[in-house]
Protein backbone atom coordinates (compact mmCIF):
# COMPACT_ATOMS: atom_id res chain seq x y z
CA UNK A 1 0.00 0.00 0.00
CA UNK A 2 1.58 3.60 -1.18
CA UNK A 3 1.84 6.03 1.82
CA UNK A 4 -1.05 8.01 0.59
CA UNK A 5 -3.41 5.01 0.56
CA UNK A 6 -1.88 4.05 3.80
CA UNK A 7 -2.34 7.96 5.27
CA UNK A 8 -6.28 8.01 3.42
CA UNK A 9 -7.25 4.78 5.48
CA UNK A 10 -6.10 5.93 8.85
CA UNK A 11 -7.94 9.29 8.42
CA UNK A 12 -11.16 7.40 7.23
CA UNK A 13 -10.64 5.41 10.50
CA UNK A 14 -10.26 9.00 12.52
CA UNK A 15 -13.27 10.75 10.88
CA UNK A 16 -15.31 7.28 11.56
CA UNK A 17 -14.00 7.92 15.20
CA UNK A 18 -15.31 11.81 15.13
CA UNK A 19 -18.71 10.97 13.80
CA UNK A 20 -19.02 9.32 17.59
CA UNK A 21 -19.18 12.33 19.08
CA UNK A 22 -22.07 13.78 16.49
CA UNK A 23 -24.37 14.94 18.60
CA UNK A 24 -23.10 15.57 21.59
CA UNK A 25 -20.41 18.05 21.23
CA UNK A 26 -21.99 21.38 19.89
CA UNK A 27 -20.78 23.64 20.21
CA UNK A 28 -17.70 22.24 19.74
CA UNK A 29 -16.03 20.73 16.44
CA UNK A 30 -16.33 17.09 15.97
CA UNK A 31 -12.95 15.54 16.28
CA UNK A 32 -11.05 12.45 15.79
CA UNK A 33 -7.93 11.18 15.98
CA UNK A 34 -5.99 7.69 15.62
CA UNK A 35 -2.34 7.06 16.45
CA UNK A 36 -0.27 4.62 14.15
CA UNK A 37 3.61 2.79 15.41
CA UNK A 38 4.80 0.21 12.37
CA UNK A 39 1.57 0.38 10.76
CA UNK A 40 -0.44 -1.03 13.86
CA UNK A 41 -3.07 1.15 15.86
CA UNK A 42 -1.88 1.92 19.50
CA UNK A 43 -4.02 4.55 19.95
CA UNK A 44 -7.49 6.03 19.32
CA UNK A 45 -9.99 8.59 20.65
CA UNK A 46 -12.80 11.25 19.85
CA UNK A 47 -14.35 14.58 21.46
CA UNK A 48 -17.25 13.43 23.03
CA UNK A 49 -18.38 16.90 24.53
CA UNK A 50 -17.46 20.19 25.29
CA UNK A 51 -15.44 20.68 28.27
CA UNK A 52 -13.94 17.17 28.26
CA UNK A 53 -10.41 16.28 26.67
CA UNK A 54 -10.35 16.45 22.95
CA UNK A 55 -9.31 13.54 20.87
CA UNK A 56 -5.77 13.75 20.99
CA UNK A 57 -5.71 13.46 24.58
CA UNK A 58 -7.61 10.27 24.33
CA UNK A 59 -5.51 8.43 21.81
CA UNK A 60 -2.30 9.60 23.49
CA UNK A 61 -3.54 8.30 26.66
CA UNK A 62 -3.93 5.06 25.52
CA UNK A 63 -0.69 5.29 23.59
CA UNK A 64 1.21 6.26 26.38
CA UNK A 65 4.96 6.26 25.70
CA UNK A 66 4.49 3.65 22.72
CA UNK A 67 3.46 7.44 21.16
CA UNK A 68 7.13 8.38 20.63
CA UNK A 69 7.97 8.34 16.91
CA UNK A 70 4.70 7.15 15.96
CA UNK A 71 1.66 9.17 13.47
CA UNK A 72 -0.73 10.76 14.82
CA UNK A 73 -4.05 11.31 12.67
CA UNK A 74 -5.88 14.08 13.67
CA UNK A 75 -9.81 15.13 11.36
CA UNK A 76 -9.13 19.10 12.53
CA UNK A 77 -6.15 21.09 13.40
CA UNK A 78 -4.85 20.52 16.71
CA UNK A 79 -5.78 23.22 19.31
CA UNK A 80 -3.37 25.98 19.50
CA UNK A 81 -4.87 27.64 22.83
CA UNK A 82 -6.00 27.19 25.92
CA UNK A 83 -9.23 26.89 27.17
CA UNK A 84 -10.83 24.24 29.21
CA UNK A 85 -8.72 21.91 28.17
CA UNK A 86 -4.71 22.72 27.29
CA UNK A 87 -3.50 22.83 23.81
CA UNK A 88 -3.64 19.57 21.92
CA UNK A 89 -0.54 20.74 19.80
CA UNK A 90 1.25 20.88 22.80
CA UNK A 91 0.27 17.42 24.09
CA UNK A 92 1.72 16.04 20.72
CA UNK A 93 5.11 17.94 20.96
CA UNK A 94 5.36 16.16 24.97
CA UNK A 95 4.44 12.81 23.59
CA UNK A 96 7.45 13.12 20.50
CA UNK A 97 5.29 12.29 17.92
CA UNK A 98 7.33 11.90 14.85
CA UNK A 99 4.37 12.99 11.99
CA UNK A 100 1.00 14.92 11.90
CA UNK A 101 -1.31 13.84 9.37
CA UNK A 102 -4.37 16.30 9.78
CA UNK A 103 -7.67 16.53 7.56
CA UNK A 104 -9.06 19.93 8.07
CA UNK A 105 -6.79 23.07 8.92
CA UNK A 106 -8.69 24.97 11.78
CA UNK A 107 -10.26 28.56 10.74
CA UNK A 108 -11.05 29.56 14.18
CA UNK A 109 -8.45 32.81 14.27
CA UNK A 110 -7.07 30.94 17.92
CA UNK A 111 -5.87 28.56 16.12
CA UNK A 112 -5.76 29.03 12.62
CA UNK A 113 -2.13 27.63 11.38
CA UNK A 114 -0.31 27.47 15.08
CA UNK A 115 -1.53 24.09 15.75
CA UNK A 116 0.54 23.50 12.58
CA UNK A 117 3.51 26.07 13.59
CA UNK A 118 4.08 24.75 17.04
CA UNK A 119 4.25 20.81 15.74
CA UNK A 120 6.62 22.28 13.21
CA UNK A 121 8.59 24.32 15.27
CA UNK A 122 9.47 21.10 17.90
CA UNK A 123 10.24 19.12 14.11
CA UNK A 124 7.29 16.90 13.68
CA UNK A 125 7.00 16.59 9.95
CA UNK A 126 2.87 17.77 9.37
CA UNK A 127 1.06 16.69 6.87
CA UNK A 128 -2.59 18.56 5.56
CA UNK A 129 -5.16 18.02 3.77
CA UNK A 130 -5.40 13.84 3.65
CA UNK A 131 -9.66 13.02 3.36
CA UNK A 132 -10.26 16.87 3.73
CA UNK A 133 -14.08 16.95 1.92
CA UNK A 134 -14.84 14.28 3.82
CA UNK A 135 -13.99 14.95 7.10
CA UNK A 136 -15.35 18.89 6.56
CA UNK A 137 -18.45 17.36 5.95
CA UNK A 138 -18.05 16.57 10.06
CA UNK A 139 -18.14 20.18 10.85
CA UNK A 140 -19.90 22.00 8.08
CA UNK A 141 -21.21 24.92 11.07
CA UNK A 142 -18.52 25.52 12.21
CA UNK A 143 -16.18 25.37 9.77
CA UNK A 144 -18.72 28.19 8.22
CA UNK A 145 -19.15 30.67 11.65
CA UNK A 146 -15.20 30.41 12.04
CA UNK A 147 -14.83 31.49 8.61
CA UNK A 148 -16.99 33.51 8.21
CA UNK A 149 -19.26 34.53 11.22
CA UNK A 150 -22.05 33.18 9.97
CA UNK A 151 -23.88 29.65 10.73
CA UNK A 152 -24.56 26.60 8.34
CA UNK A 153 -28.37 26.89 7.70
CA UNK A 154 -30.48 24.12 6.73
CA UNK A 155 -34.14 24.57 5.42
CA UNK A 156 -36.26 21.29 5.86
CA UNK A 157 -39.08 20.93 3.83
CA UNK A 158 -41.79 18.30 3.88
CA UNK A 159 -44.22 18.50 0.58
CA UNK A 160 -47.13 16.40 -1.38
CA UNK A 161 -46.43 15.77 -5.24
CA UNK A 162 -47.92 19.08 -6.54
CA UNK A 163 -45.61 21.14 -4.15
CA UNK A 164 -48.27 21.64 -0.98
CA UNK A 165 -46.99 21.98 2.51
CA UNK A 166 -50.64 22.17 4.76
CA UNK A 167 -54.29 22.04 3.70
CA UNK A 168 -55.85 25.28 3.35
CA UNK A 169 -57.03 25.17 7.11
CA UNK A 170 -53.33 24.85 8.41
CA UNK A 171 -53.71 21.21 8.93
CA UNK A 172 -50.42 19.32 7.62
CA UNK A 173 -50.28 16.10 9.88
CA UNK A 174 -49.60 14.01 8.79
CA UNK A 175 -48.10 14.39 4.58
CA UNK A 176 -44.91 12.30 5.13
CA UNK A 177 -44.60 8.67 6.76
CA UNK A 178 -43.33 8.14 10.54
CA UNK A 179 -39.60 7.02 8.99
CA UNK A 180 -38.93 10.52 7.61
CA UNK A 181 -40.36 12.45 10.53
CA UNK A 182 -38.05 10.37 12.67
CA UNK A 183 -34.95 10.74 9.73
CA UNK A 184 -35.97 14.67 10.42
CA UNK A 185 -34.73 13.77 14.35
CA UNK A 186 -31.39 13.30 13.01
CA UNK A 187 -31.29 17.20 11.65
CA UNK A 188 -32.74 18.83 14.60
CA UNK A 189 -29.66 16.81 16.73
CA UNK A 190 -26.60 18.12 14.46
CA UNK A 191 -28.27 21.28 14.86
CA UNK A 192 -27.43 24.62 17.49
CA UNK A 193 -30.76 25.51 16.84
CA UNK A 194 -34.11 25.35 15.29
CA UNK A 195 -35.74 28.47 13.48
CA UNK A 196 -39.47 28.17 13.12
CA UNK A 197 -42.22 31.07 13.05
CA UNK A 198 -44.83 31.67 15.30
CA UNK A 199 -47.93 30.78 12.86
CA UNK A 200 -46.11 27.28 13.29
CA UNK A 201 -46.39 27.29 17.17
CA UNK A 202 -49.88 28.49 16.98
CA UNK A 203 -50.73 26.04 14.21
CA UNK A 204 -49.26 22.59 15.43
CA UNK A 205 -48.05 23.67 19.18
CA UNK A 206 -44.85 22.16 18.31
CA UNK A 207 -41.70 21.32 20.18
CA UNK A 208 -38.93 21.08 17.88
CA UNK A 209 -36.92 19.00 20.10
CA UNK A 210 -34.99 15.83 19.81
CA UNK A 211 -37.08 12.98 21.13
CA UNK A 212 -35.48 9.25 19.23
CA UNK A 213 -32.59 8.56 17.47
CA UNK A 214 -31.78 5.19 16.34
CA UNK A 215 -29.43 3.29 18.47
CA UNK A 216 -28.50 6.48 19.91
CA UNK A 217 -29.30 7.49 24.19
CA UNK A 218 -31.67 10.20 23.90
CA UNK A 219 -29.83 11.68 27.42
CA UNK A 220 -26.64 12.07 25.56
CA UNK A 221 -27.70 14.46 22.64
CA UNK A 222 -27.35 18.36 22.94
CA UNK A 223 -30.83 19.77 22.24
CA UNK A 224 -30.74 22.32 19.99
CA UNK A 225 -32.36 25.50 21.26
CA UNK A 226 -35.78 26.38 19.67
CA UNK A 227 -35.90 30.14 18.04
CA UNK A 228 -39.40 31.65 17.57
CA UNK A 229 -39.77 34.85 14.88
CA UNK A 230 -42.46 36.35 17.27
CA UNK A 231 -42.88 39.85 15.87
CA UNK A 232 -46.08 40.44 17.53
CA UNK A 233 -45.31 38.59 21.26
CA UNK A 234 -48.14 36.54 20.38
CA UNK A 235 -46.45 33.54 21.84
CA UNK A 236 -48.90 31.90 24.01
CA UNK A 237 -47.69 31.20 27.67
CA UNK A 238 -49.04 27.44 27.45
CA UNK A 239 -47.38 26.36 24.21
CA UNK A 240 -45.79 23.05 24.42
CA UNK A 241 -42.31 24.37 23.41
CA UNK A 242 -42.58 26.24 26.45
CA UNK A 243 -42.44 23.14 28.41
CA UNK A 244 -38.41 23.63 28.45
CA UNK A 245 -38.32 27.72 28.61
CA UNK A 246 -34.54 27.39 29.54
CA UNK A 247 -33.63 26.30 25.69
CA UNK A 248 -35.96 28.47 23.80
CA UNK A 249 -35.24 31.65 22.30
CA UNK A 250 -37.84 34.47 21.50
CA UNK A 251 -37.30 37.30 18.51
CA UNK A 252 -39.76 39.60 19.32
CA UNK A 253 -40.74 42.42 21.96
CA UNK A 254 -39.76 42.44 25.25
CA UNK A 255 -42.18 40.30 27.53
CA UNK A 256 -41.35 40.16 31.50
CA UNK A 257 -43.27 36.89 31.46
CA UNK A 258 -41.11 34.94 29.15
CA UNK A 259 -38.31 36.38 30.91
CA UNK A 260 -39.69 35.08 34.10
CA UNK A 261 -39.82 31.59 32.33
CA UNK A 262 -36.17 31.75 31.70
CA UNK A 263 -36.42 31.97 27.80
CA UNK A 264 -33.57 34.08 26.31
CA UNK A 265 -35.77 37.27 24.21
CA UNK A 266 -33.33 38.69 20.99
CA UNK A 267 -34.25 42.11 19.80
CA UNK A 268 -36.16 42.12 16.89
CA UNK A 269 -33.79 42.70 13.49
CA UNK A 270 -33.23 41.48 10.03
CA UNK A 271 -32.79 36.96 9.36
CA UNK A 272 -29.27 37.61 8.50
CA UNK A 273 -28.65 39.71 11.94
CA UNK A 274 -29.97 37.49 13.63
CA UNK A 275 -27.93 34.53 12.17
CA UNK A 276 -24.96 36.21 13.01
CA UNK A 277 -26.35 37.07 16.95
CA UNK A 278 -26.60 33.03 17.12
CA UNK A 279 -23.44 32.60 15.97
CA UNK A 280 -21.18 34.92 17.31
CA UNK A 281 -22.99 35.72 20.66
CA UNK A 282 -24.76 31.94 21.19
CA UNK A 283 -21.93 29.65 19.33
CA UNK A 284 -24.50 28.28 17.53
CA UNK A 285 -23.18 26.89 13.91
CA UNK A 286 -25.63 25.18 12.69
CA UNK A 287 -29.32 25.83 12.02
CA UNK A 288 -32.28 23.94 10.88
CA UNK A 289 -35.46 26.14 9.68
CA UNK A 290 -38.93 24.58 10.20
CA UNK A 291 -41.17 26.54 9.15
CA UNK A 292 -44.21 27.45 7.12
CA UNK A 293 -43.69 28.93 3.39
CA UNK A 294 -43.38 32.72 4.23
CA UNK A 295 -40.40 32.47 6.74
CA UNK A 296 -39.13 29.43 4.22
CA UNK A 297 -39.04 31.69 1.12
CA UNK A 298 -37.71 34.75 3.05
CA UNK A 299 -34.47 32.80 4.08
CA UNK A 300 -34.13 31.30 0.67
CA UNK A 301 -34.71 35.09 -1.19
CA UNK A 302 -32.49 36.33 0.94
CA UNK A 303 -29.87 34.05 0.23
CA UNK A 304 -29.48 32.56 3.31
CA UNK A 305 -30.16 29.00 3.11
CA UNK A 306 -27.06 26.55 2.43
CA UNK A 307 -28.36 23.37 2.20
CA UNK A 308 -32.03 22.65 1.41
CA UNK A 309 -33.88 18.94 2.54
CA UNK A 310 -37.25 18.47 0.80
CA UNK A 311 -39.04 15.37 1.61
CA UNK A 312 -41.69 14.31 -0.80
CA UNK A 313 -44.55 12.35 0.19
CA UNK A 314 -46.53 10.49 -2.63
CA UNK A 315 -49.95 12.42 -2.48
CA UNK A 316 -51.84 15.14 -3.67
CA UNK A 317 -53.28 17.87 -1.72
CA UNK A 318 -54.87 19.74 -4.44
CA UNK A 319 -54.56 23.74 -5.54
CA UNK A 320 -56.52 24.56 -2.35
CA UNK A 321 -53.77 23.38 -0.10
CA UNK A 322 -50.50 25.74 0.97
CA UNK A 323 -47.98 26.34 -1.11
CA UNK A 324 -44.37 25.69 0.17
CA UNK A 325 -43.18 28.70 -1.43
CA UNK A 326 -45.14 31.85 -1.55
CA UNK A 327 -42.96 33.87 -3.95
CA UNK A 328 -44.33 35.47 -7.07
CA UNK A 329 -41.60 35.49 -10.31
CA UNK A 330 -42.66 36.94 -13.47
CA UNK A 331 -39.48 35.91 -15.64
CA UNK A 332 -38.06 32.62 -15.92
CA UNK A 333 -34.46 34.54 -14.80
CA UNK A 334 -35.82 34.89 -11.12
CA UNK A 335 -36.15 31.04 -10.75
CA UNK A 336 -33.99 29.78 -7.65
CA UNK A 337 -31.75 27.10 -8.98
CA UNK A 338 -30.53 24.22 -7.11
CA UNK A 339 -28.06 21.18 -7.01
CA UNK A 340 -28.61 18.16 -6.45
CA UNK A 341 -26.64 16.27 -3.67
CA UNK A 342 -28.42 13.11 -3.09
CA UNK A 343 -31.67 11.62 -3.60
CA UNK A 344 -32.67 9.12 -0.55
CA UNK A 345 -36.04 6.74 -0.80
CA UNK A 346 -37.08 6.49 3.30
CA UNK A 347 -39.89 4.26 2.51
CA UNK A 348 -42.41 6.08 1.16
CA UNK A 349 -41.39 9.05 0.42
CA UNK A 350 -38.25 10.64 -0.88
CA UNK A 351 -35.36 13.44 0.57
CA UNK A 352 -33.73 15.47 -1.93
CA UNK A 353 -30.79 17.47 -0.70
CA UNK A 354 -29.75 20.30 -2.53
CA UNK A 355 -27.93 23.76 -2.53
CA UNK A 356 -28.34 26.63 -4.38
CA UNK A 357 -26.86 27.42 -6.97
CA UNK A 358 -25.84 30.48 -8.76
CA UNK A 359 -26.24 29.24 -12.13
CA UNK A 360 -27.84 32.23 -14.23
CA UNK A 361 -30.86 30.87 -16.47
Amino acid sequence: MSELKQDQYWMQQAIELAKRGLYSTKPNPNVGCVIVKDDRLIGEGFHPKAGQPHAEVFALREAGEHAQGATAYVTLEPCAHYGRTPPCAEALVKAQVKKVVVACPDPNPLVAGKGVQILKNAGIEVEVGICEDLASKLNQGFLKAMSTGMPYVRLKVASSLDGRTAMASGESKWITGSAARQDVQHWRAISGAVITGIETVIADDCQLNVRSLHNIDIETVAQPKRVVLDRQGRLPLNAKILENPEAVMVMGPYRQELADLGVIQLEIQPLKMLLQTLSKQHQIYDVLVEAGATLSTAFLQEGLVDELISYIAPTLLGKSARAMFNAEFEYMAEQLRFTLLDVTQIDQDIRLRLIPTQEKV
